[in-house]
Order: structure tokens, then sequence, then C-alpha cells
């Protein structure tokens, strides 16, 4: 069953195993069961929400197996695992011993795409360590400027087996993959790809940059049209030089500079395309303006043009490209203005939980109050710090692991001043706050983002950008 395409299979009393609960696994164990499998699903947690959760499921006839994610199942002929389960679980290696294939929520969903006679849609697809759910959401943007049926799907938080087998018919899809979801997806053969960028991340799960870079690379194996690369990252176009396409596909680079031929670049405050146009040699199309792009910063320039890559590689016309960025709105706590307050700009970038998105948005402000801190997975903090130090005021540190960037400060950048903030109560980040207002000078950006994750002291990003917010608004409030 391993190399047949799914959707001429019978299902019927077939034995599936569907590893892990949640938005991946609810989704494929109805799915499976409903096309007549037998399935069992294994949870590594027997908590409240998981017993919920089975309890739904085992209404349908689903057999739920919580807090026993270890065993294979007698029978087993199929699993299907959540992304985030790693592969040197005892679950995968007791089904390679027996043979069994495992797949991915996104390789069921390809696999099972084509259905009912209706032409499935095709697929354009992200991935990169940092930046890939804006530049989704931007590209569906674009591809509903151009009166496109789509959505964005993916590891963006919406099931692309939801997308797929639902009723909605679509046009193109915009897919968010993570590193995760490409290792679990041998068979994905997307329209369009694109890798943003490559910097160490989840090695604990892929066991080396290689095995990380080599998952992230998986996105472009069978592109049809194009293989979307960041110029300015060599690693990236490295993976489309490796990837097997199909015969014509082209390699797209998108460059913050001038472009060459095959690229989309920037020439005076103007996104231009010299890929598709007549004569590449010659001709470059403007598509928008720097402006057009919310918030501006270089990095997601960046992914405006990765977006736009994407979109010209479906045959996008350049008006859809503009009216698309223009309309785009970025989620919260991504470089999110907060407020102004007595000549300084409060920027909440919380999602930046990692020293590249970290170093992507200091790079976007000068001089900059900086905000960091947190549990460091592992990362270190020279190279940031040292790109960093002549744009910073100051620093204020929090959290967990906040002394490897104080000892990285002190070391590239010791003349910085450094308040280290030993508290992890609910006053901690008010009190982050009132020390960065207390660093800035009028026209400085104090800006949260910490390079770090946030569960040592916050439920998650959005809780760490949200009490940011609020303690700026009280300052806003005390200061008007």
């Amino acid at each position: 069953m391993g190399s047949q395409e799914v959707s001429n299979v019978d299902w019927q009393g077939k034995h599936v195993t569907v590893a892990g609960l949640g938005v991946s696994g609810i989704p494929a164990a109805r799915a499976l069961h409903e096309r007549g499998a037998l399935v069992t699903v294994v949870n590594d947690g027997d908590d409240e929400r998981s017993r919920a959760q089975a309890a739904e499921l085992e209404a349908l006839g689903i057999t739920v197996r919580l807090g026993d994610g270890a065993t294979l199942p007698e029978s087993t002929e199929l699993v299907v695992t959540a992304p985030g389960w790693k592969p040197d679980k005892p679950l995968f290696l007791a089904a390679a011993e027996a043979g069994v294939p495992v797949w991915g929520d996104v390789e069921l969903a390809w696999r099972l795409r084509d259905r009912d006679g209706r032409k499935p849609a095709p697929w354009l697809a992200v991935t990169g360590t940092n930046g890939k759910t804006t530049t989704v959401r931007m590209l569906a943007s674009i591809l509903e400027a151009a009166g496109l049926r789509t959505a964005a799907v993916g590891n963006i938080g919406v099931s692309l087996l939801d997308a797929v087998l639902g009723d909605e018919e679509y046009d193109v899809l915009a897919v968010e993959l993570s590193s995760y979801q490409l290792h679990w997806a041998p068979s994905l053969r997307a329209h369009s790809g694109a890798v943003l960028n490559l910097a160490p991340d989840h090695l604990d799960w892929h066991g080396s940059m290689a095995g990380y870079a080599a998952d992230k690379g998986r996105i472009y194996e069978g592109n049809s049209v194009a293989c979307v690369y960041n110029a300015q990252d060599g690693a990236t176009e490295d993976l489309v030089r490796e990837a097997d396409v199909e015969e014509g596909c082209r390699a797209i680079g998108f460059t913050l500079g001038t472009p060459g031929p095959s690229q989309l670049g920037v020439v005076d405050g103007i996104l231009v395309d010299r890929a598709f146009v007549a004569d590449r040699q010659k001709q470059a199309q403007e598509l928008a303006e720097v402006g057009d792009v919310d918030p501006p910063a270089p990095h997601n320039i960046a992914n405006a043009l990765a977006a736009a890559a994407l979109a010209r590689a479906f045959g996008v016309q350049p008006a859809a490209v503009r009216d698309g960025l223009r309309a785009f709105r970025p989620d919260a706590h991504r470089i999110e203005h907060v407020a102004d307050v007595a000549g300084v700009t409060y920027i909440d970038d919380s999602k930046a939980t990692n020293t590249h998105a970290a170093e992507a948005s200091l790079a976007a402000y000068e001089p900059v109050v900086w905000i960091a801190g947190g549990l460091a997975k592992g990362a270190t903090f020279d190279e940031l710090v040292g790109g960093a130090a002549k744009r910073l005021r100051g620093a204020v540190l929090m959290g967990a692991d906040r002394a490897l960037i104080r000892e990285a400060l002190a070391r590239h950048a010791p003349e910085v001043p450094v308040v280290d903030l030993d508290r992890t109560d609910t006053g901690a980040m008010s009190a982050a706050v009132r020390e960065a207002a207390r660093l800035a000078r009028p026209g400085d950006t104090v800006l949260l983002a910490p390079a770090c994750a946030s569960m040592d002291m916050f439920v998650n990003y959005n809780k760490r950008g949200e009490a940011f917010a609020d303690a700026v608004r009280r300052l806003a409030d005390e200061s008007a």
C-alpha cells in the first residue's frame, strides 16, 4: 500500500493506526473511519481534554488507546501520525521493523485529494525556519485578489484534510508546511514550492542541521512550475539544486536587492519581477511598492516577494499581487505596532521565538531597546547579539535562560546597558516595559523580540505578547 495512489485503494477493513489526537489526528481518524478502515488511535496523553476527544471518536466506533503511544497495535497495515511525533519513537521503530509505512496527515491529504471526480486543487507550498505563516497568508490574499477560490491551510492551524475532503471546492491552496510535516510526506508533489530561509531549529527532532534541511527540501520534490528560493540564503538554493523536479520546472529567486534574470527583487522602493516576463534579460514587471507591505520591515518584504513569486508561478497578474498585499494584515504579535509613548515606538514581536526571527526583527529598527529572554531551546546568542550590537540602546532581559543573552551582550556589546529582571511573576512584563521606557529616548523603538520560547513564564507567545501590549497601554495611560 505504501506506493499505491490511495484514492484507488479499498479502505474497507484496512487496519490503520493514527498516532496522536488533536488538529491532525482527529480529522485523519474520522476520514479513514468514514472510508471503512478499522482505525485505532494511540495517544501519549491521558488528560481531561484527551478523554473528551476520545469519547467523541469512540462514539463513532473508533478505538482509542490513551496513555500508550509506544506500542504498535496488532494487524496494523498503516500508521498515520501527527507531525510532531519524533521519528525515533518506539511506535515508528516497531512499524519499520514490521514493514508498515508511516504517513503524516499531509501525506494522507495528498493521497486522498483526488475524489468524487473533482479535479484536485494544486498546492502552492511554503516552508522555512521563519515567516511561513505570514507568507502563506499573503499568498492567499493575493490569490483571492485574483478572484481565485483559495484557502490558507496546513501548519497555519487549518487541517489540510478538512480542506481537501470538505464540501468547498478550491482553485488552488496556499499550504504552510513544517519540517515535521514534510518529513512524513514522501509523495507530496506541489505545483510550486518555496523555502524562505534556513537556520538551526528543531535539531533535537531532526537529529542534525543536515536532517532538518533535507526535510525542508522535500517541498521541492516533483514541483512542476517553480522552486522558489531565497537568493540571499545559499542553503535554500542548494536544496533546489538537489531536488528532483518535473521537466520545465524553474528555479526562481527572491532578493531584497536588484533582481537578476529569473528573480524577484526591489528597485527604488518597488517590488519587481524579472522571472515571469517575456524577456527576463531586459524586462522587469512592477508588482507593488514597498509601502504596500505591512509592516515594510526587510524580512517581511522578503515574505511578500516569496508570496508574489508563487502567485506569479500560478499565473496571477501583477495588479492582483499589489491588491493582495495591500489587503493583507499581519497576525497579532508579529512585528505589531502597539503604541507610541513619549516619542518612543513600542513593537510586539513575541512570535520571534528563536534567534533567526529575532535577528530579522532587530534589523528592522534602530536604535532599539530590546526586551528578550525565555526558554533558549539550546540556542546560542553570540551571532545574534554581535550583529545587532550597533543598533542597541539597551536591553531588558527576563526568563529562565536570560543569562545566556546577558553573557553574549557582555562579550559583544559591553557598552550597552542591561537590566536583568530576576522575576517570573505576573508583573514581570510590566516591570520590563517600565525599565525599557527608562532606557529609551525619543525616536527609539522598544522591541519585544524574545529570541526564546515563552513557556517558562507564559502559556504561549500570544499570552506573552498580550502582557507586553497591556503593559505598554498602561504606560500610555499614565503618560496621557
